[in-house]
């Protein structure tokens, strides 16, 4: 008999670097599955968003099982679908979409990356205060997973104060009244918080440092970083050595391509084997 087969792609702006293919490919052959993943990159093709329409369509009639979607094309493909999950509703984003039956079905597993990444890691964990430093489309899509969670109080930190307002009016909006609240005063948000969760560029390859005072940590905080390049940012290195119980980046850009990869093909995968596959990559 021959081997069940699944066609895919991501597609993005400057995505050549992308991990991702090669995690999907390599899954689906310990799988078992003949799986092709594509890296749809519009730099390449010398075209912007505006190709979105014509590349759906490609993809519906080659047979393509499904696509992610990543910048900057996460909230520009809702027009384009034929329905939304729940969450990817909420986010007002989609970076996975399944092409079954001559429908398009947009779903959003950024959110459920981190909250699996998080139940399987952090057990235990207090959820009453939690301060989130980042309000943008990750960051939406981590605070929607914080409260989905069970965070009583989510505190929102930006450089961009109106942008972090306008994120917990929304979020409070749908999960209850004063549920998360645009941050006035950090050090005093952190100095009551049982948790810190990062969702900034510092602490990437090309955004060294730390995101915030070394002297607002403390030992009794956990602290997640969605950063994965490098897995130990400077946050998670510092943290560490002051005692926390910490959570790096990569759990969450593994679990978020875990639940794509159950979406495409009805299959689910071994995460630990694909958050190994991820590790080793990182370290070539």
């Amino acid at each position: 008999m021959s081997k069940p087969s699944f066609l895919v792609g991501l597609i993005g702006q400057g995505i050549q670097a992308s991990l991702t293919p090669a995690m999907h490919e390599r899954e689906g052959d310990a799988q078992g599955l003949r799986y092709m993943y594509k890296n749809l990159d519009l730099d390449p093709m010398g075209v912007g968003p505006e190709a979105l329409p014509d590349l759906l369509l490609a993809a519906q009639r080659l047979g393509f099982a499904g696509l992610n979607v990543t910048h900057p094309c996460k909230q520009l493909v809702i027009p384009l679908l034929d329905g939304l999950s729940p969450d990817a509703r909420a986010l007002g984003a989609v970076n996975t979409v399944v092409l079954r039956d001559g429908k398009r079905r947009g779903e959003n597993t950024d959110w459920w990356g981190f909250a699996e990444a998080f139940r399987r890691n952090m057990l235990g964990a207090r959820l009453d205060r939690v301060v989130q430093l980042g309000a943008g489309g990750a960051g939406a899509a981590v605070a929607h997973a914080l409260l989905t969670m069970g965070v009583r109080q989510l505190t929102i930190q930006d450089m961009d104060a109106g942008r972090a307002a306008q994120l917990a009016e929304s979020l409070s909006a749908r999960a209850g009244a004063g549920r998360a609240v645009a941050c006035a005063d950090l050090g005093a948000a952190m100095a009551e918080a049982d948790g810190l969760v990062h969702c900034t560029p510092t602490g990437m390859a090309g955004h060294p440092g730390l995101p915030l005072p070394q002297a607002m940590l403390h030992p009794a905080l956990w602290v997640a970083d969605i950063v994965y390049f490098p897995l130990e940012t400077e946050l998670i290195r510092v943290s560490k050595a002051l005692g926390c119980r910490t959570l790096h980046g990569g759990h969450m850009a593994v679990f978020q391509a875990v639940e794509a990869f159950r979406l495409f093909t009805g299959t689910a995968p071994d995460a630990e084997r694909m958050l190994r596959h991820f590790a080793s990559m990182l370290e070539q």
